[in-house]
This record gives structure tokens, C-alpha cells and sequence, in this order.
């Protein structure tokens, strides 16, 4: 859903700049479609993504296939010559097998040979008959290993690699709402400087008007060289100041290009820039409940999934000293096989078993570790109480900061009440000679500043919303 959504206003963005005007919601699109750091940040998503399906693999069992080869230079032999073997002959009288005795031809008697009988029959055992051929050594098995019980740690494996996914998607949201508010403040800019320049070309338009009356008032004998002399200044002043706007206004514009991930010299309109008045700001209340803050701010989301990643690294930990038990079993094949005798050809058979585990003294290795995981899930908890506070704060002063943006909003708006008829005066004046070029200036320079006061504030106002929205944790 959140991609379908996310084509959908990339594509309303390319139409709209297709059409000339790119609205705020574009610019934000552009932004986070193209943002390099946001690409990264879904990268390292991806990552968690096949770790987390990586762990949960550890609950089936694993199939293997080996296979190995080995060439002997020579063979094997049970004997080192040839050998002669007794047989053993069966004797009716004592009904069991007996070694026959080659006795003397006269008296009959037993014929020894070193005090022992000799065997009247033998039989002769050839060294390579006990020979065997293993110059080419062949195996093969197909093993299945199951895990039954492994102290708990597959488990806590899968709870960790999804509490890192969830990390890395709370990562993604910081960088997200980071770059929405960059957007949002070069989006203004451009919009508080075409404004600004708008009005720097009207100053310039009335200083130019009273440089003409005032040619003409010399031209007439009633007015000095001197003075038209410091309208010159002003006038010169006024057309500076218009080229610094134009020089700040093209810079602003190359800034959100590049936030938006177009090429600086994108020629990007906006919907707001073409208004003669930035218009009205909706007002937003300033109350609110701190635990529900805690509970939407992304940056308090990755604290806890950190302290529960090190409380699962410690699960980690504790299962090392636990017992372990799996089963396995293989299907196996070596060539020669001695399963009815040598033979030089493969032989098959399966084999099953299961294996135990038990840690029993690692001088201390394995505890320590356990504690030092148990330590850190503490230090993020700390962490977490931390900036609990810190966000409480920032919100006190961005809510401050909205409402003195709203009263300054006010003031501005009354001031520009007073010096719009303050200039209509002195210009009605000085027409009908009860004014002087000074006090026109002057009354030029109050409107001058007095309209460009009440832009900053209109624009520092959508800013404090856009900035409350943020720390408030309702910045998507």
C-alpha cells in the first residue's frame, strides 16, 4: 500500500512539473524518490529483510551434500609374504574341529618341532590374496541435520533480525521526515524570495517615481541638486538590493532542484510563487499529550527496538550455556566398500543418530558475555529516559515557537496597516508641498521593511508548523 501510494504522487509530481508548477507535495515526492541516503536506507531494509528470513531458516532442517576422492600411491597388504595355514580337520571322537599332527611312521608318536605338534595339513595363504586396492579412494553422503533444541537461540535469532528490520524501517522514517523538512524549508525560501523580489521591484518602482518628481521640482526651482543627489543614493541602494534577490532567489531555486534530485538548472516553477500574497495559514492547536509523542516519534521507535536487540543478544548469549540437541541422519556411498568383503565398487547405506551438547565450565567466558549484553540493554533504557526528556523539551519549544511566530504574524500585518498609509500620506504630501524627499524616503523605507517583515513571518509560520508537525512525530 505505502508503494502504491508513493507511485501515485510521483506521478501526480511528474505531471505537475510536466505543466510548468510543482506543488509542495511534489517537491516532497521528487525528494524521497530520489534521495540517495533514503535509497541507501531501503538497501539496508532489503539487508534486514534477508536476515530475518535467513534466521527463520533455522528451524527446518539443513541438507547437505558431500563428496570427496583421494588417489593412494600404493596398496595395502594384511601380510608381508606368503603364509602356510594350519586346517583344522573335525574329530568324531571329540565332535569339534582339531588340528591334524603328522605323527612318526613306526612308533606313531606326535611329531614336534620346537616342543609344538606339526600340523599333519596346511593350507597356503598368498600375500596377495590379503592385498587390497585403494588407489583411487571415492565417498559420497547426503546429510540431514535437524535441530531439536539449541538453548533457545533460533528463537531469539528471529526476534532479533525482525526487530532489526523494524530498526532499519524506523532509520528510514527519520531520514524521511529529515528530508521532508529540508524540502519544506527550500520550498519556502523560494517562495519568501520571489515574494521579496516582487516587492524589491516595487521599491525600486518608487524610488524611481520620486526621482522623477523630484527632477522635475529641480527642473522647476524648487527643489535642490542636493536633494535629488540622495534619492540617486537610494535608488541606487533599492536596485542593489533588487540583484542580491535575484542572485538569492536563483541559488534557492538550484537548492530544491538538488533536495528534489534534478539537476541544478531544473527551471522549477512553484504552485505559490506565482500568488501575490503567500495567503492564509491554517492554525493548529498546541496541546497535546507527550506519551502519545513518545509513542510516534520514529527516533524513541529505534531506542526501544535497539534495547530489545541487545535484551535478544543476551537470550543470544545465555543459550551458549544451555544444552544443545540435534538429530541427523546421511546416506552414504564409498568406493571400495567393505560391506561383504573388498570390493573396488561403491557400496550404499544410511546412517541416524543424534547428538547432545552440554557447556559445562568455560571459566567464565560465556556468563560474562551473557551480563555484558544485559549491560547494554540497560545503557539503551537509559538512553531511551533520555531522550524522553530532550523530546519533551524540543516540543515545549516548538510549540513556544509556533505561538510567537503567530503573535509576531499580528504585529507585522498592523504594521503594515500603518506604514501603507504612513507612505500614502508623505506621498500626498510631498505632491502638495508639505513634505519633503526625506520624509518620502523614510516612509518608503518603513513600507519596504514593514511588507518584507510580514513575508518572514508569513513564511517563519509555516516553517514552525512544518517543524511542530516534526517533533511531534506527524510529519509522513
Amino acid at each position: 500500500m505505502r508503494i502504491l501510494l508513493s507511485l501515485i504522487v510521483s506521478l501526480f509530481a511528474v505531471v505537475a512539473w510536466g505543466q510548468g508548477e510543482v506543488s509542495l507535495d511534489s517537491c516532497r515526492a521528487m525528494a524521497l524518490r530520489n534521495n540517495k541516503q533514503l535509497q541507501r536506507a531501503n538497501v539496508d531494509i532489503e539487508v534486514a529483510s534477508y536476515q530475518r528470513k535467513e534466521a527463520a531458516a533455522a528451524y527446518l532442517p539443513n541438507i547437505d551434500f558431500q563428496a570427496s576422492y583421494m588417489y593412494n600411491q600404493k596398496k595395502i597388504s594384511l601380510i608381508a609374504e606368503d603364509a602356510l595355514l594350519p586346517v583344522k580337520t573335525f574329530n568324531l571322537a571329540s565332535q569339534g574341529y582339531e588340528f591334524a599332527v603328522v605323527t612318526h611312521p613306526v612308533t606313531g608318536e606326535p611329531i614336534l618341532n620346537n616342543g609344538q605338534p606339526i600340523p599333519q595339513q596346511v593350507a597356503l595363504l598368498p600375500k596377495s590374496a590379503m592385498t587390497y586396492n585403494i588407489h583411487h579412494l571415492m565417498a559420497g553422503a547426503i546429510t540431514v541435520t535437524q535441530p531439536i533444541y539449541m538453548g533457545g537461540k533460533i528463537r531469539s535469532m528471529n526476534e532479533l533480525t525482525r526487530q532489526a528490520e523494524q530498526l532499519a524501517m524506523s532509520k528510514r522514517d527519520i531520514q524521511a521526515q529529515e528530508i521532508i523538512y529540508e524540502v519544506d524549508a527550500a520550498y519556502w525560501l523560494v517562495v519568501s524570495l520571489e515574494a521579496k523580489q516582487r516587492l524589491a521591484r516595487s521599491y525600486v518602482a518608487l524610488v524611481e517615481q520620486l526621482q522623477t518628481d523630484v527632477k522635475r521640482m529641480l527642473d522647476q526651482g524648487v527643489a535642490t541638486r542636493s536633494t535629488l543627489l540622495n534619492v540617486d543614493v537610494k535608488l541606487n541602494e533599492a536596485q542593489v538590493d533588487l540583484t542580491k534577490v535575484d542572485n538569492g532567489l536563483t541559488l534557492s531555486r538550484m537548492a530544491l532542484a538538488q533536495l528534489c534530485g534534478l539537476p541544478v538548472s531544473t527551471p522549477l516553477r512553484l504552485v505559490d510563487e506565482n500568488r501575490e500574497s503567500i495567503g492564509q495559514t491554517r492554525l493548529r492547536s498546541t496541546d497535546f499529550d507527550i506519551s502519545q509523542v513518545w509513542n510516534r516519534r520514529s527516533e524513541l521507535q529505534a531506542l526501544r527496538l535497539g534495547a530489545e536487540i541487545y535484551d535478544q543478544k543476551a537470550r543470544v548469549a545465555r543459550s551458549e550455556m544451555l544444552p544443545q540437541i540435534a538429530a541427523f541422519g546421511a546416506y552414504h556411498a564409498t568406493n571400495p566398500n567393505t560391506y561383504n568383503g573388498f570390493k573396488n565398487r561403491f557400496g550404499f547405506g544410511f546412517t541416524v543418530g543424534a547428538m547432545v551438547k552440554i557447556p559445562i565450565w568455560h571459566f567464565g567466558g560465556l556468563s560474562n558475555k551473557y551480563k555484558a549484553a544485559q549491560a547494554e540493554a540497560k545503557a539503551r533504557r537509559l538512553d531511551i529516559a533520555e531522550a524522553q526528556e530532550k523530546i519533551e523539551l524540543q516540543v515545549n519549544q516548538a510549540a513556544f515557537r509556533y505561538q510567537e511566530a503567530l503573535k509576531t504574524r499580528e504585529k507585522t500585518r498592523a504594521n503594515l496597516a500603518v506604514a501603507d498609509e504612513n507612505l500614502r500620506m508623505a506621498q500626498v504630501g510631498f505632491k502638495e508641498g508639505v513634505s519633503t524627499s526625506d520624509d518620502v524616503m523614510t516612509a518608503q523605507t518603513a513600507w519596504l521593511k514593514a511588507r518584507s517583515e510580514d513575508i518572514d513571518a508569513e513564511i517563519d509560520i509555516r516553517l514552525c508548523d512544518t517543524y511542530l508537525s516534526k517533533v511531534l512525530g506527524e510529519l509522513h
